[in-house]
């Protein structure tokens, strides 16, 4: 009987064991990757027609960066255009239109950012439509700023020039 009796107590003790033991987090394997990414010369053209965020951060911004410093870190020959019209145009105001044009007082929270985009090769351009339809002039827009003559008629071209469009 006593022997019964300890191969339940046993059991016993390893079926309780068993769901603490279950609870305990795995280790994570580190990610494998399948498909490396060897990135070559490339053109892209971010079409940054509408807000899109992660939290307060702009994605298209922080996908220019990730992008700008991929490319560096593999001495690859990167040429970005960043267009912004419509209802994502006021992303490159200074920081008194930009007040005005969103009822704000803080400024254009963007600024450092795109400097920093800029110093990195990448240039900017405003839709001159947007930016008419608005009533912002080139003395409304952060230095360094291009206007385009329109922003679907300037992704036509850069397409046709061989430019990958990415539109965050």
């Amino acid at each position: 009987m006593s022997r019964i009796f300890h191969l339940l107590l046993a059991f016993a003790v390893v079926a309780l064991a068993a769901p603490a033991r279950a609870q305990q987090p795995a280790e994570k394997p580190d990610l494998h990757i399948d498909i490396p990414v060897q990135p070559k010369a490339s053109k892209v053209v971010f079409n940054m027609g509408h807000p899109a965020f992660a939290g307060d951060q702009p994605i298209g911004l922080m996908h220019m960066q990730l992008m700008a410093r991929y490319y560096a870190e593999h001495h690859t020959p990167l040429e970005v255009i960043a267009i912004f019209h419509g209802a994502a145009g006021y992303m490159l105001l200074n920081d008194q239109a930009y007040d005005r044009a969103r009822k704000s007082a803080k400024g254009n929270p963007y600024k450092e950012q795109i400097a920093a985009l800029q110093q990195a090769g990448i240039q900017f351009e405003e839709c001159g439509q947007t930016a008419r339809s608005n009533g912002w002039t080139n003395t409304d827009l952060l230095p360094g700023i291009k206007v385009d003559a329109g922003a679907n008629l300037r992704l036509v071209q850069l397409m046709q020039d061989g430019f990958v469009q990415l539109q965050p």
